[in-house]
């Protein structure tokens, strides 16, 4: 534990100088991401830096200080207040509206709240109602590229970005971390946010959707594996996607008047958690497994998009004709990017994406790959590490 504790401190969070930026500039800010992502490590380290208090709203004592909250957090006005599981006193969001408007009053303009959320949904809807103007949001996904070392990047791909399960002991030791993960989120979360769905139906869905990674959703098929109808399935896929464990990559609606497929792509946005799901322990049974290529595409993909600034919009193309593009990034200023995923040294570009690319122009080109050189196969295109490209588009955001 106190291995752990040394090693999380060392790993800096892309996030950190976000929430930091926003909390100069807003009254509140509203930290998302899954369970055990690192939310209280990095809302801790941020309140370590200034006058502050933690409230974890799991523990009873610290929900019974709020008894009366706009006496107590009035009291605490000239501190950062943490607010750790916010969505278990959703009833705060009123008081917190109050206490913003009136300090704005008082010249108390900013860096007042930090919000922490383990799902978007219940958090989202409140401070939607009740919020709005007063709070920014900031996702904070599983440990990335641009926060681990390029020598342990498959150990990143295997393990997944979770910090215990990254940086357990050895890969069974990871595995078990991401099995009881999984189990946790069955029986405790997933009924605490939805609807009572039976845990055994939630781990075949799951798994299901492991098994799809990276495919187009094809609910009918779903729905009759789990002998329910498309309204079911389409009620537990929207809340895998808003408990931030699922991503539903939309396709780009352009105007090619070409006949494009219409239905999303589904992903298991930790690749920890893919394999988990599939019973795949280690390396070699990851790169044995049928499953070795859309986890690779969904792990690079997921890097991408966190490290991409914020406002781009993440997409696929693809025609009925068979022209595609893995993932299109739409990012501010109107540039769009074109990126292709090859697992492999000697990645080949066919048919099918020169013609996407032809149908988008867009104002850049790249296709991942496993190597570091950096080099172009065409004209135009350039091929690179994901390191390197996430790199890129951090930088983009911070010229933006």
């Amino acid at each position: 534990m106190v291995l752990w504790s040394i090693i999380t401190r060392m790993i800096d969070r892309i996030a950190q100088p976000v929430v930091q930026a926003h909390l100069e500039q807003f009254p509140a800010v509203a930290l998302l991401g899954p369970r055990q992502v690192g939310k209280t490590t990095l809302a801790k380290a941020i309140a370590a830096q200034r006058s502050s208090i933690y409230l974890d709203l799991e523990a009873p004592a610290d929900r019974a200080r709020l008894a009366d909250p706009v006496l107590y957090l009035s009291r605490h006005e000239d501190k950062l207040v943490v607010l750790d599981e916010l969505h278990r006193v959703p009833e705060l969001f009123r008081s917190l509206r109050g206490l913003i408007d009136e300090g704005r009053t008082r010249g108390l303009r900013s860096g007042r709240f930090l919000l922490l959320g383990s799902a978007s949904m219940d958090l989202l809807r409140q401070s939607g109602e009740s919020l709005a103007g007063r709070i920014a949001y900031v996702e904070l996904t599983p440990l990335g590229v641009l926060e681990t070392d390029a020598p342990v990047q498959d150990r990143l791909w295997l393990r997944g970005g979770f910090p215990d399960s990254f940086l357990a002991t050895d890969d069974a030791g990871s595995f078990v971390w991401l099995d009881n993960f999984i189990r946790t989120y069955l029986e405790r979360d997933i009924p605490e946010f939805g609807p009572r769905i039976p845990a055994e139906t939630v781990r075949r869905f799951w798994t299901m959707l492991a098994h799809a990674h990276s495919g187009l959703l094809n609910a009918a098929n779903l729905a009759r594996g789990l002998a329910v109808d498309g309204k079911t399935v389409a009620r537990y896929l929207d809340l895998l996607v808003d408990l931030l464990l699922v991503r539903r990559l939309p396709p780009l609606h352009a105007n090619t008047r070409k006949r494009l497929v219409r239905a999303p792509k589904v992903y298991v946005r930790d690749s920890g958690v893919v394999h988990a799901l599939l019973g795949i322990g280690n390396s070699e049974a990851l790169l044995g497994h049928p499953i070795v290529g859309p986890s690779w595409e969904g792990f690079i993909m997921e890097n991408l998009i966190a490290a991409a600034p914020d406002s781009t919009a993440a997409s696929f193309y693809r025609t009925a004709a068979g022209a595609e593009i893995d993932l299109v990034l739409d990012l501010p200023g109107g540039a769009r990017w074109a990126i292709e995923i090859k697992r492999g040294l000697a990645p080949k570009l066919g048919k099918g994406f020169h013609q996407a690319r032809s149908d988008l122009t867009p104002t850049r080109c790249f296709v991942v790959y496993c190597g570091r050189e950096r080099y172009s196969p065409a004209s135009d295109i350039e091929a690179i590490s994901v390191d390197d490209l996430a790199q890129e588009l951090a930088a983009f955001g911070g010229a933006a």
